[in-house]
């Protein structure tokens, strides 16, 4: 499915012309999670489709003004289309909307559904955060979840708060928001120490894959009994579903 929407928008931006066509994806990723190894392949594959030649640039540091920088740059290039992920409109906006204000063609992945056309962008190519949080807790709620908890790895991508708000209002319960990073021992440390500060809690949503197989040792470290939900498919979580 990933694959042929990006294929689709390089159809898209790509103009027929006797030269190849470059196209840049840039994503707030620092590269080590497993989604930005998926998107860049499928990106690849859709440039080989087309005849487009690739570019992707991962944000190394996780600080957004870095990625801004990045888009800075790439449209100091004058690439013949964007592709980027919208985590904060409020630090890539302006970036965003020079890039736009080029001419060159921008359409905003995984994060910015509720911002794409703020900044100019085409179209934005992914799921409404907020239904999707929606439909974890539903499934939660009927599995007898009343108490959760809600791992946040970056405050600030939207995409992560819009999970857990849609998780907590399908519950029907306030629930706790956990700020962590990425760090897999900071992952792992937090959320035990949530659980032993908080017996009553028995649901934990995991808004990306290494925050759920993380949780998931947390989970076993303190001998805990509840409901674990997980956003995207990795081979860790499928190992945890047939488990």
């Amino acid at each position: 499915m990933l694959k042929t929407s990006l294929a689709t928008l390089a159809l898209v931006l790509c103009a027929q012309t006797a030269r190849a066509e470059t196209f840049v994806l840039v994503t707030h990723a620092t590269g080590t999670e497993g989604f930005v190894q998926i998107l860049e392949k499928a990106a690849r594959d859709a440039g080989e489709a087309v005849g487009a030649q690739i570019e992707t640039f991962t944000n190394p540091s996780g600080d957004l003004a870095d990625m801004a920088r990045t888009i800075q740059a790439v449209t100091a290039n004058g690439p013949d289309g964007l592709i980027v992920t919208l985590p904060d409109t409020a630090v890539l906006g302006r970036a965003l909307r020079a890039a736009t204000s080029a001419g060159i063609p921008v359409i905003t992945i995984n994060s910015g559904i509720e911002f794409y056309e703020d900044v100019g962008a085409i179209t934005h190519v992914g799921q409404d955060e907020y239904l999707a949080g929606f439909g974890a807790g539903e499934r939660a709620k009927e599995e007898g979840a009343t108490d959760t908890l809600c791992l946040n790895p970056d405050r600030g991508n939207n995409a992560f708060s819009e999970r857990c708000r849609g998780f907590f209002d399908a519950i029907g319960a306030e629930g706790t928001e956990l700020e962590t990073s990425y760090d897999l021992v900071q992952i792992r440390a937090r959320t035990a120490a949530a659980l032993r500060a908080d017996p009553e809690i028995d649901c934990i949503l995991a808004p990306a894959p290494t925050l759920c197989t993380t949780a998931a040792m947390a989970v076993k470290d303190i001998s805990a009994d509840l409901h674990l939900a997980c956003f995207d498919l990795s081979d860790g979580i499928a190992a945890g579903i047939k488990s």
